[in-house]
């Protein structure tokens, strides 16, 4: 059974491009499966020797709790639909090496879990073409959520490994403190247009997580 989409005018999912950045980083290994959060902290890549991939030996206990903002403002200038290509590049990664994934989307009242660290599945794609942008911008109470749950979940599975992938266009009220989620993270700011508050880089400081425009990792 689908999640259900949230309400509001659906973006369609266009591919991102991953062909024309850099990054000189050493490689974790030489081939298997690519590691999209490592790649894309050092940018776009061009060519195939700029992708990182995962080690053979890696430990099978991983999660990624994946956040995405879907409120109405992320659906200008296409800026949901080049975010939901990365994000299909990255299920699909998932669904690969059989990590779970833990999915929040921030839309509407209030956040709504999609998936609770199950399993990454091939019907996430369907969810994800489905996924439009409406309704406020409730992503304070979704870090907050995001918070508590990775503190119940750590002490459950104290061996998995933990990353948070944060999609936003950072286009909150102000806040006083934000929650520390204690593991690796990368924020992707998907603001876009000719006036630009710069919210989400401030969140990611705050965050402890690294900072990537949606524009380094795709091209139109």
């Amino acid at each position: 059974m689908r999640p259900r989409s949230d309400a509001g005018a659906n973006a369609k999912a266009r591919a991102g491009r991953l062909d024309n950045g850099q990054q000189g980083k050493r490689h974790a290994a030489r081939s298997g499966s690519i590691n999209w959060p490592g790649t894309l902290l050092e940018g776009r890549p061009r060519q195939r020797q700029d992708l990182l991939f995962h080690l053979r030996t890696r430990s099978p206990h991983e999660l990624w709790l994946v956040i995405v903002d879907a409120s109405a403002s992320t659906r200008r200038y296409q800026a949901l639909s080049d975010a939901k290509g990365l994000l299909a590049q990255m299920f699909d990664d998932a669904y690969r090496q059989r990590a779970r994934l833990a999915l929040l989307t921030a839309s509407g009242l209030a956040p709504t879990w999609q998936v609770q660290g199950l399993k990454a599945s091939k019907g996430l794609r369907h969810w994800l073409d489905d996924l439009g942008a409406g309704g406020g911008t409730p992503l304070l109470a979704a870090l907050s959520e995001a918070g508590r749950w990775l503190t119940t979940r750590r002490k459950r599975f104290a061996a998995e490994q933990h990353r948070v992938l944060l999609v936003t266009d950072g286009r909150v009220k102000e806040w006083s403190t934000l929650p520390a989620l204690e593991c690796p993270g990368l924020l992707i700011d998907i603001e876009r247009g000719p006036i630009r508050l710069g919210r989400a880089k401030q969140l990611a400081a705050e965050l402890k997580a690294e900072y990537r425009h949606i524009d380094e990792l795709v091209s139109g």
